[in-house]
């Protein structure tokens, strides 16, 4: 406890008593500050300890501690609180190096039923475990704790960011002979070219869309009503019917269109739709078709379809990981937006003939779809 006994005055001057009064009126500082500065101010004014200790809300001894502090140093050294050495931490980083691996490896490794860790749980995975793994400074960390430790890392176990798997070695290669044909394919359209008028290479492209939903309603949609409500209103729930795949092929010179949906897309229901564009155009056409390396595309049924087909089939693969080179992408896009989009069915054989209409529609009036961007064979 401090000494009860006189002490002498501290004999502030002018700039002192400027600065420590600015200080007192401050709105920003810490209280501490504030409360540290009017003290001197109101000791070197003649008040007395038991005035002061009521003025700024301290006790006695307080008031006794920082005016003895303010006598030894000075006032402007006595605002501030005594240097503290840092503790040394008790986290030690053979710790922070096991919190660390811990977030590197999937919960799912360690027994949990999650994929993904969250800050909550690996902190508890941490605390029940840290005893037993010889790491006693962690028993009580909570999720702050394992936060520091990570964030200085850098490492976030809880988000995903995606990545592409290893491209395709011959990826450039190819992109350039896909865009080769597109650039051939915009010739020849400029020139009117019409596998019905004469014969040559007819260019399609060819690609599944599988895992389209047939979902039920359960209750009927309501419709627009004047005054009540100015959408359609759908309940909740619903009922899975199962999936159809769409097996399209688009025609690059006049946005034809011709699909087959099937309930699967193995090899029997691609030879279907080779079967439907060889049907289709004239025999004295060859026909070239963009397309991807889906084991369907390639496996020994279809190459022995094609085998009884000599010199009619021509492929050109896109790159792996280069789906958005082929245009009847932006064909599926087009399906997604208009009549897939929220479209509800009472089986699979109705969603199929919907598709089926949705298609002949796009017949009606036929797009050409167009690649715009051969700057890319510059590159």
């Amino acid at each position: 406890m401090a000494r009860m006994t006189a002490r002498k005055p501290l004999h502030l001057n002018e700039r002192e008593r400027e600065k420590l009064t600015n200080l007192s009126r401050s709105q920003t500082l810490p209280i501490r500050k504030v409360r540290r500065a009017k003290l001197f101010l109101l000791y070197d004014d003649g008040a007395t300890i038991t005035d002061i200790a009521r003025e700024v809300g301290l006790t006695r001894e307080s008031v006794y501690k920082w005016v003895d502090r303010a006598l030894a140093i000075g006032a402007s050294a006595a605002l501030d609180d005594k240097y503290h050495r840092p503790k040394e931490p008790t986290i030690t980083e053979a710790d922070k190096a096991w919190v660390i691996d811990l977030a590197c490896r999937k919960p799912k490794d360690l027994g949990y039923a999650a994929e993904l860790w969250t800050l909550k749980a690996l902190a508890k995975h941490v605390r029940d475990n840290a005893s037993k793994e010889r790491h006693p400074a962690l028993k009580k960390a909570a999720k702050a704790t394992v936060w520091r430790i990570l964030n200085k890392r850098e490492i976030k176990p809880h988000k995903i960011r995606y990545y592409l798997e290893e491209r395709d070695p011959d990826f450039e290669e190819k992109m350039r002979q896909v865009l080769l044909v597109y650039q051939e394919v915009h010739m020849l359209n400029e020139q009117g070219f019409s596998p019905w008028k004469e014969p040559g290479v007819i260019t399609l492209s060819v690609d599944e869309k599988p895992g389209v939903q047939a979902i039920k309603l359960i209750a009927p949609d309501l419709p627009p009503q004047a005054g009540k409500h100015s959408s359609i209103s759908r309940d909740y729930e619903y009922e899975r019917l199962g999936t159809l795949s769409i097996l399209a092929a688009l025609d690059l010179h006049d946005g034809h269109v011709l699909a087959e949906i099937e309930e699967r897309h193995r090899s029997r229901e691609f030879i279907k739709l080779l079967a439907s564009i060889d049907a289709y155009y004239p025999e004295d056409c060859r026909i070239r078709l963009i397309l991807d390396n889906h084991s369907a595309h390639i496996s020994k049924e279809t190459m022995e379809w094609l085998s009884w087909h000599p010199g009619r089939f021509e492929y050109t693969h896109t790159p792996k990981h280069g789906s958005w080179l082929n245009i009847v992408e932006t064909l599926f896009g087009k399906m997604a937006r208009t009549f897939l989009k929220s479209i509800r069915v009472e089986s699979r054989e109705e969603l199929r003939q919907r598709i089926l209409q949705g298609i002949h529609e796009i017949n009606l009036e036929p797009v050409v779809h167009r690649w715009q961007k051969f700057d890319l064979l510059k590159s």
